[in-house]
């Protein structure tokens, strides 16, 4: 299957995609001996011979690791202020990066990958892939805000809900089990500050298929093709 120049040089894990288009429209990389400057060109992974500055290239492997997350990483493959990362914890040769972002103190299911487009695909709103997360409030939760939350209050000026909320401790009322379909920066905990509670701790205890209910905190194992597949199958609408 063809694809374009400037992807095909992002998959060799050379640059991001507008950086390819650089080196591309500067002359430095060529398929089948010419010289292409045209980043939108079209190529052939399995057959065209593409090289960047008389270097051949080819596809990087595509990796995918299921993290349980620990409570004082951050989500980002760098930082300015030298704190843990999440991708501290995998040893792997290959470049990865997290598929969208837990809160620093926030725990559990954490896909990391250097596939583009599977992370896309993971994080895109119209796939409506389900996160559950294990919440616990300040404070117990009662029923009216428990509908408000299902039903929807407005956040970021627009309309947002959970899909399920469950009582986790029905004897105080605190611990609540969340499925949003979201993957807004601090969503959860958002939605319930705007009722006037706040999140002590906060879990993701699934993601699309994946859990981490065999891996301790800050373990991880890699993702098979096959649960890649489904993932596919079951959220490609």
């Amino acid at each position: 299957m063809k694809i374009r120049l400037n992807k095909f040089l992002s998959e060799c894990g050379i640059s991001s995609r507008r950086k390819s288009e650089e080196y591309i429209k500067t002359g430095r990389v060529s398929v089948n001996g010419e010289i292409i400057t045209d980043f939108s060109f079209y190529v052939d992974p399995a057959n065209d011979l593409v090289y960047l500055d008389g270097e051949k290239l080819k596809p990087e492997k595509k990796v995918y690791y299921l993290l349980n997350k620990p409570k004082g990483y951050i989500t980002t493959t760098s930082d300015e202020k030298n704190r843990k990362k999440v991708t501290d914890l995998i040893k792997t040769k290959h470049k990865i990066f997290p598929v969208g972002r837990l809160d620093y103190n926030t725990t559990g299911v954490l896909i990391l990958t250097n596939d583009g487009n599977f992370s896309n695909f993971m994080t895109h709103p119209s796939k409506k892939i389900p996160r559950v997360y294990h919440a616990t409030l300040d404070k117990p939760l009662i029923q009216e805000h428990s509908d408000k939350l299902l039903k929807g209050i407005y956040l970021d000026g627009r309309k947002s809900k959970f899909e399920e909320v469950k009582i986790i401790n029905v004897k105080n009322k605190k611990t609540v089990e969340v499925t949003t379909v979201e993957g807004r920066n601090h969503f959860v905990k958002r939605m319930f500050g705007q009722l006037g509670y706040f999140v002590k701790s906060l879990e993701r205890v699934k993601f699309g298929i994946f859990t981490v209910e065999k891996l301790p905190y800050g373990y991880y194992r890699e993702i098979t093709p096959e649960e890649i597949e489904k993932v596919y199958r079951l959220y490609d609408k």
